[in-house]
């Protein structure tokens, strides 16, 4: 029997709205973690500090990494994340938008630097002057803590490391990143 190319593309948009469907039907914040609410996307806009995460593909071995949050002419929000590849001794940097989940309220949203793909971005503990943050993403394998500045006080990384461990988190895996470039 043969497959026409018709019948190819067929299965491959099947196939692709499939993965797509189920990417989008996992989770978008750990079981039992709640995001900021109420939470003020205005303050929380401007540049942040990575203190530490917990390692994946995309940041492996990059020190001095931030994060600026700004506003773009459509209302999404800009995200421009930079970090320094020790190894290679270059910058790099990835600009992508975040836009709610849903209410504007809430600090649930959802970040894309790839087209169409969006991740969870939720952030689940914030100071209230807008300082510090400690950050989630859909699962245990994500997690975020920042600054305003390159560093954090060390009762607030007391408090995140313990709200983080009792939600699940392995917080012995976490990167602490340095901060020695300008």
């Amino acid at each position: 029997m043969k497959v026409k190319n018709w019948q190819l593309a067929l299965a491959a948009g099947i196939g692709v709205t499939a993965i797509a469907l189920t990417l989008n039907s996992c989770g978008t914040i750990p079981k039992g973690t709640v995001a900021v609410k109420p939470f003020d996307r205005e303050k929380y806009l401007g540049k942040w500090y990575e203190i530490a995460r917990l390692d994946f593909r995309f940041e492996k071995g990059l020190s001095n990494v931030t994060a600026t949050y700004s506003i773009r002419d459509n209302g999404l929000i800009n995200v421009d994340n930079k970090g320094f590849d020790d190894k290679k001794g270059i910058w790099k940097e990835s600009v992508g938008q975040a836009k709610f989940a849903g209410a504007t309220d809430e600090a649930k949203l959802k970040v894309s630097f790839f087209g169409p793909f969006y991740a969870p971005y939720n952030v689940i503990a914030i100071d209230e002057n807008y300082q510090y943050a400690l950050v989630a993403g859909k699962n245990l394998d994500y997690l975020w803590i920042l600054s305003k500045t390159p560093t954090i006080l060390p009762a607030i990384r007391t408090d995140f490391l313990k709200q983080a461990q009792s939600l699940g988190y392995d917080v012995h895996k976490l990167v602490w990143t340095k901060h020695d470039r300008p």
